[in-house]
């Protein structure tokens, strides 16, 4: 049975004092007994974090304590463990990393779509959807007619847009990702960069999964989410998504099938690049202590951004 509640939150504010929220914050998280990442920049909050539905509310309480913060928003899944090792608390000069200064969602970001209108845009032809997530995300699943950027970091998306957008300041887009930051930052940047008719998914995907009834979902494949679940689907139930013990890419049920899928040495995306040395000290540190001990990636390893 769930016990565990996991809390995906993020909020835009100014807060040049941010250095000084993380060891208030981190006590208030340790009393509640809460684990996982939180970031915090002069521009907000953002993170994952996991615990009793007590532990929970008092950390999201003592966010909301401060006007700044008071409007945060969060979504809610369950699990039958804490997904996350331990707590870290990190300070960043970005929330969401695009590397362009002065950006302020909170003022400029696009027009918020709610979840029940979502599929009117998804089947408009005259709408260029757009899936503001890294390709490693996308492969494990995307909503129907979405154009992926193939970024393997939010970094690169400035350089999509004038890559590939430039001209079509007229055309409507929509855009998404997993919980809403990075499209909420995304769709700040291109209305200050002219483009008029901008539209993003309120909540993001883990809010469409919950709310959305699978049988009128235009989403296929899981979510991949930033935590010991891999990805979760409608319902936002745990998916079949696997993470390489290897080299950290998700698998797909399918890959996990593959003949190049071997747990703890390699996968089909790491297999080609599998030195000897370094398949004798995987296979050398399985046989001691398990598949899932040859990682030398974590959750809180790979980029959230």
């Amino acid at each position: 049975m769930a016990s565990f509640v996991v809390a995906a939150l993020y909020h835009f504010a100014r807060i040049p004092d941010f250095a000084a929220w993380r060891e208030p914050l981190r006590a208030v998280c340790a009393q509640a007994g809460v684990r996982g990442t939180l970031l915090l920049a002069a521009e907000g909050i953002n993170g994952t974090i996991a615990g009793s539905r007590s532990g929970i509310d008092a950390v999201l309480a003592h966010l909301r304590a401060d006007p700044r913060f008071a409007t945060l928003e969060h979504k809610e899944s369950l699990a039958p463990e804490i997904p996350f090792a331990r707590l870290k608390i990190k300070l960043k000069r970005e929330i969401v990393t695009m590397g362009v200064p002065d950006i302020d969602p909170s003022r400029s970001a696009g027009t918020y779509v709610d979840p029940a209108q979502w599929n009117d845009l998804l089947t408009n032809p005259d709408v260029l959807v757009i899936d503001t997530r890294n390709a490693y995300e996308v492969r494990v699943g995307t909503f129907h007619r979405a154009v992926s950027p193939q970024t393997e970091s939010f970094r690169e998306f400035p350089d999509y847009v004038e890559r590939e957008l430039r001209g079509q300041e007229q055309r409507p887009i929509a855009m998404f990702c997993t919980g809403g930051i990075r499209c909420e930052k995304a769709t700040a940047y291109l209305r200050e960069q002219g483009f008029e008719q901008v539209y993003h998914l309120r909540g993001g995907i883990l809010k469409y999964l919950e709310e959305m009834p699978a049988t009128q979902s235009l989403w296929a494949g899981e979510c991949y989410v930033f935590d010991e679940r891999v990805a979760v689907g409608h319902g936002l139930r745990p998916g079949l998504t696997r993470r390489c013990d290897a080299c950290g890419e998700p698998l797909t049920a399918e890959e996990q099938g593959s003949a190049d899928y071997d747990p703890g040495i390699h996968c089909p995306r790491c297999v080609t690049g599998l030195t000897p040395a370094r398949r004798a000290m995987l296979q050398m540190r399985r046989s001691q202590q398990g598949p899932s001990a040859a990682t030398d990636v974590t959750p809180a390893d790979i980029d959230r951004e």
